[in-house]
């Protein structure tokens, strides 16, 4: 694969993982709490939050990638001193947030259910947080995409003009 390629095909497949483990971790607890057809069920129900999140999700795992192999830098400049981001506890905390409401379907088999009473009061927050967490990451990371690039154009430029 070249390097236009790999720039591109990279983080677009690592995205599109990313995004499709988030849904199948999502499917996957609710199936094991209820039914394979409650939680395609719920997923439609949840989608206008769901598909966001995960969307998020999958933009923050192709960014990451981005970043962490330095594909984001100006073609001449090596990759070797890349800034890593720090999206990936972003991406976690989105991911615990659009799920832990999903434990309320297992709490009151354990005997816990006042706190299963409590994360379906919370639902929407729970989601609403996972999705503003998703919006922070992306943030953070074109940010530092961004910042990290105009310096190696400025190195290079520095160079260049030295050369």
């Amino acid at each position: 694969m070249n390097s236009s390629a790999k720039r591109i095909f990279l983080p677009l497949g690592a995205g599109l993982l990313g995004a499709v483990f988030l849904t199948a971790v999502y499917l996957g607890i609710v199936s094991l709490a209820e039914s394979p057809s409650h939680a395609l069920e719920l997923f439609w129900q949840d989608k206008a939050f769901v598909i966001p999140i995960t969307l998020g999700f999958g933009t923050q795992v192709g960014l990451y990638t981005l970043l962490k192999k330095g594909l984001y830098m100006p073609v001449p400049v090596p990759a070797g001193g890349a800034t890593t981001a720090a999206g990936g506890g972003m991406s976690t905390m989105a991911m615990v947030a659009c799920c832990a409401h999903h434990v309320t379907d297992v709490l009151p088999l354990v005997g816990l259910t006042a706190a299963a009473t409590f994360l379906a009061n919370w639902k929407i927050p729970f989601m609403v947080v996972g999705l503003l967490t998703n919006l922070i990451g992306i943030a953070v990371m074109i940010r530092t995409i961004l910042k990290a690039r105009q310096q190696a154009t400025a190195h290079l430029a520095v160079v260049e003009a030295s050369a």
